[in-house]
């Protein structure tokens, strides 16, 4: 029979419900008690979803709660992280790690200390887009890949977002914080650690207006750049155009897509599971479409619009399945696959792209971490229900 982990949810705001849902899908997690720093939002979430609602502090210290679930704004990712693993609780957090990468290597030391698992978002990498687009890129299906293009770019979170002023303020707000961690760890599951960056930066609008919830059409200040370019260069050997936009209406670029010297791919959405991988083998032949839409993780299991404004129709969105996945790593005593060496990386380069195009030099990565495995079908049956 498989152990269900209990988790402690502290952070009741916009992405909540989408960790709740999760618990229709995965079989080794159940959140049983919530907190926020506005205790109201606790209550009324412990009222939706029937569980109990407690003070932050009581949650760190419950004996009952095994796993801390981070779901607060990026700038309190650190403490709440860094409270949980010195309370003896196991940690996954929403990405980013920290907003600066020496808190985030404190993280992790500490948790190797504590001999507890810390582990981060995205987990969208996970899902049958990203995994199928790995799996033909290790059979070399396009060769060596040389290079290619990620494209983020949209008019900004304040669209969909009811509180969007963290995500434009001074220290951890900016696409590269916000979208990065989806795009950047897709690519190092792909191609492997990063080696070094340079970039610059645009910014837009110096104001944004609030288009939905209870502060609609409020305006507020933009305090920090807007719109990155970045180049990264990989340990081996490719190099990816990297653009993360908040000043963008329209645009018809692909998400990813990698050039090899055998043919070209494109990579479906990392901020999504799943979606068709498309490959191109000779100039001028049609691109053979790959489709995940049968497979684990990849299936829709989304049919209608769900209070979150930003979220497609019909998509497969399982986030939550890195926090099952370690849960289950927990059980059998071997690494998570969203990691803190993955995710210390992944933050060292979202530093790097930060510093490189703000100082338009060249920004060496400090870390590397070893380039993830596949995420193979068998450990996903294993955590779904």
């Amino acid at each position: 029979m498989t152990k269900i982990f209990k988790v402690g949810l502290i952070g009741c705001g916009h992405i909540s419900e989408t960790y709740f849902r999760a618990e229709k899908y995965f079989n080794n997690i159940k959140i049983i008690k919530c907190a926020d720093i506005n205790h109201n939002n606790a209550l009324k979430c412990a009222k939706i979803y029937k569980i109990k609602a407690l003070t932050v502090q009581q949650l760190l210290k419950d004996k009952e709660i095994e796993i801390i679930l981070n779901l607060t704004i990026p700038k309190a990712h650190y403490k709440v992280a860094k409270q949980s693993l010195l309370n003896g609780k196991h940690i996954y957090s929403e990405k980013p790690l920290a907003i600066n990468f020496k808190d985030g290597k404190e993280l992790i030391n500490l948790a190797k200390k504590n001999k507890l698992y810390i582990g981060n978002a995205p987990d969208t990498f996970l899902g049958a887009g990203i995994q199928k687009s790995k799996e033909l890129l290790e059979k070399k299906i396009i060769g060596k890949i040389i290079l290619g293009n990620a494209v983020f770019a949209f008019p900004g979170v304040q669209s969909y977002h009811p509180n969007p002023e963290p995500w434009f303020a001074k220290k951890e707000g900016g696409p590269v914080i916000d979208m990065g961690p989806y795009y950047l760890t897709a690519l190092v599951n792909l191609l492997g650690p990063a080696k070094k960056v340079t970039g610059s930066i645009v910014n837009g609008k110096k104001t944004r207006t609030i288009g939905i919830g209870p502060k609609k059409n409020k305006k507020f200040k933009v305090k920090c750049p807007t719109s990155y370019l970045s180049t990264i260069t990989f340990h081996n050997g490719s190099v990816i155009h990297l653009t993360l936009s908040f000043d963008v209406i329209a645009h018809q670029n692909n998400h990813i897509e990698l050039y090899g010297d055998k043919g070209s791919m494109i990579v479906p959405d990392p901020n999504m599971f799943g979606g068709s991988v498309f490959v191109c083998k000779n100039l001028g032949k049609p691109w053979k479409e790959y489709k995940t839409n049968k497979l684990p993780l990849g299936r829709i299991n989304i049919r209608s619009q769900s209070s979150r404004a930003n979220e497609s129709p019909t998509n497969a969105n399982y986030r939550g399945a890195g926090l099952s996945e370690m849960a289950f790593s927990m059980l059998n005593k071997k690494n998570n696959m969203c990691n803190g060496e993955l995710s210390l990386h992944v933050l060292d380069i979202i530093k790097s792209i930060m510093h490189a195009c703000k100082s338009g030099k060249v920004k060496f990565i400090k870390t590397r971490c070893k380039k993830p495995k596949i995420f193979k079908i068998s450990d996903i049956k294993q955590i779904l229900n």
